[in-house]
C-alpha cells in the first residue's frame, strides 16, 4: 500500500526500457553549480542549507506525467518516505530497498466470531504467512446494523474503528461503550504496520461479516438486582395477586368458557378495532373449555424493560400485579390496563412448591421504577428456563416479595417503593379467583406494554449497555 506521506516523484524520460532502473548518479558539479538528487535529477539545495534543519521535498511536475500504468510510476508509488529522505541526504539507498519495505500486508479472511456476550466477543481469522512478521496492529471496523425500528432515545454511537496491538488470535473485543446487548453488528478487519514516523501501512479490508450480541448474564442481572435492592423500601403486607383488563376482554373469555362455538363468530359482536385487538389477545391467552378448561394460558413476554433482559421475547407466562396501598393494605383502585380485575389468593400462586427469580429492573423516563419477578412451579418448564438464566431469590428472605409462615399460616409481603410485575409461568384456572370491576380510573399512561428503558437513568442502569 502506498505510504500517504511519501511525496510523488516525476516520471523518467519517455525513452526508456520496459523495466524500471535506478537513475544513474550525476557527476560532481563545479563550484557555483547546483547539486542534484541522484534518483530524480532535481536541483538540490547546498549542504549548508540542510544543516539549518530544513529539507526540500521534491514537488510533482504534472505537466509531463505519463500513464498511471507506467512501470516507473509503480516504482515511485512504492517508495517510502524514509528512502526518499535518505536519498536526499546521502543517496546511499536504492529504490529496490524502498519497494521491499512496502510489500503488501496480508488481508484477513475466513473471519470467525465466538464467545459472544452482551458486551464482548472473540474474533479470529486466517491470513497468509507472507509479510506476517511485519504486522504490528489490527484495525477492527465495528458498526451497528441499520434498524428503522431502533430506540430513538438510545444514546448515540461512538466511533467504532478499534486499534489493537497484534496479539495471538483469537482476540477478545470488550467494551460496553460501543457494544449493546441483543444488537446486530457488522465487522471487518485489516492488518497494519506502524512506521517510524508514526503512520500506518495497512492491508485491504477483509470481507464484512455479521453477528448479534447476547443477553444479560446472571452476573449482569445480579448487578441490576443489587441496584434494585437499594431503593426497594420497606415491606407491606399483601393477600392477593391481580390482573386488570378491559370488560370486553373478560366478556369474550366468558363466551369461550360457556360456549363451544367457534370464537371467530363472536368477533362480529365487537365493531371497534381497538376492542378487536384486545379480543385477539384474549383469544391467544384464554383457550376454549374443551381444550384447556377455564385456564388462562401463558403467552410470550413482550420487549418492555432492559434491552438485554434474557426473558424478553422468550419466557412464557401470565402477568400479575401485587402492590397494595400502604394505608388500606389492598390493591389500588386505579389501573393502567382496564377497569376489570381478576384476583386470586396469593398462596395459590406463591407457596413452598414454587421458586422465585429476579427478572429485571427498569424505569420509563419517570420517577417510578419497576422490578420484574418470576414465580415458577418447581420442576416446570418455566422453572428450568429461569434456573439457567436468572438469579434465584430466597422466597422467605429478599427485598421484593416474601412468603413466610406464621402460626401455620402463609404470610406475604412486598416492597413499597418499587412497582412489582410478577410473571407466573403456568396456566391459571379462572375458577381459582374472581373477576370484578374496580371503582377507580384507568390510567393508560402508566402502562408498561413494550415500554423502553431509560438508558440515561443512573439508578437502574449498569455498565454493560442498556
Amino acid at each position: 500500500m502506498t505510504n500517504p506521506l511519501a511525496p510523488a516523484l516525476p516520471p523518467p524520460p519517455t525513452a526508456r526500457s520496459s523495466a524500471p532502473t535506478a537513475p544513474a548518479l550525476q557527476p560532481p558539479l563545479s563550484a557555483g553549480s547546483q547539486s542534484r538528487c541522484p534518483p530524480c535529477g532535481r536541483p538540490q539545495k547546498p549542504r549548508e542549507e540542510k544543516e539549518k534543519g530544513t529539507m526540500e521535498v521534491p514537488r510533482l511536475d504534472r505537466s509531463g506525467m505519463s500513464s498511471p500504468t507506467s512501470p516507473c510510476e509503480d516504482v515511485i508509488k512504492n517508495l517510502s518516505l524514509e528512502a526518499i529522505q535518505l536519498c536526499d541526504r546521502d543517496g546511499n539507498k536504492s529504490q529496490d530497498s524502498g519497494i521491499a519495505e512496502m510489500e503488501e500486508l496480508p488481508v484477513p479472511h475466513n473471519i470467525k466470531i465466538s464467545n459472544i456476550t452482551c458486551d464482548s466477543f472473540k474474533i479470529s481469522w486466517d491470513m497468509d504467512s507472507k509479510s506476517k512478521d511485519r504486522i504490528t496492529h489490527y484495525f477492527i471496523d465495528l458498526n451497528k446494523k441499520e434498524n428503522k425500528n431502533s430506540n430513538k432515545f438510545k444514546h448515540k454511537d461512538v466511533p467504532t474503528k478499534l486499534v489493537a496491538k497484534a496479539v495471538p488470535l483469537p482476540m477478545t473485543v470488550r467494551g460496553h461503550w460501543f457494544l449493546s446487548p441483543r444488537t446486530e453488528y457488522t465487522v471487518a478487519v485489516q492488518t497494519a504496520s506502524k512506521q517510524v514516523d508514526g503512520d500506518y501501512v495497512v492491508s485491504e479490508w477483509s470481507e464484512i461479516i455479521e453477528f448479534c450480541t447476547g443477553d444479560y448474564s446472571k452476573v449482569h442481572l445480579t448487578q441490576l438486582l443489587e441496584k434494585a435492592e437499594v431503593i426497594a423500601g420497606r415491606m407491606l403486607k399483601l393477600s392477593v395477586f391481580y390482573r386488570n383488563q378491559h370488560k370486553e376482554y373478560f366478556d369474550y373469555i366468558r363466551i369461550l368458557v360457556h360456549n363451544s362455538l367457534r370464537s371467530i363468530e363472536y368477533m362480529k359482536i365487537f365493531r371497534n378495532r381497538q376492542i378487536q385487538g384486545l379480543l385477539q389477545l384474549a383469544k391467544n391467552c384464554w383457550l376454549k373449555r374443551d381444550q384447556h378448561g377455564n385456564a388462562m394460558q401463558p403467552s410470550v413476554k413482550d420487549n418492555s424493560g432492559s434491552h438485554g433482559s434474557p426473558i424478553s421475547g422468550k419466557l412464557e407466562g401470565i402477568f400479575f400485579s401485587c402492590n397494595t396501598e400502604f394505608n388500606t393494605g389492598k390493591p389500588p383502585q386505579d389501573s393502567p390496563y382496564g377497569r376489570y380485575r381478576f384476583e386470586i389468593s396469593a398462596e395459590k400462586l406463591f407457596n413452598p412448591n414454587t421458586n422465585l427469580y429476579f427478572g429485571d429492573f427498569y424505569c420509563m423516563y419517570t420517577a417510578y421504577h419497576y422490578v420484574i419477578l418470576v414465580i415458577a412451579p418447581v420442576g416446570s418448564p418455566g422453572d428450568e428456563f429461569c434456573k439457567q438464566r436468572l438469579p434465584q431469590l430466597n422466597s422467605k428472605d429478599n427485598k421484593f416479595l416474601t412468603c413466610t409462615e406464621e402460626d401455620g399460616i402463609l404470610v406475604y409481603h412486598h416492597a413499597q417503593d418499587v412497582i412489582l410485575e410478577v410473571i407466573y409461568t403456568d396456566p391459571v384456572d379462572l375458577s381459582l379467583g374472581t373477576v370484578a370491576e374496580i371503582t377507580g380510573h384507568q390510567v393508560m399512561s402508566s402502562s408498561t406494554a413494550n415500554a423502553k428503558k431509560d438508558p440515561s437513568c443512573k439508578t437502574c442502569n449498569i455498565s454493560v449497555g442498556r
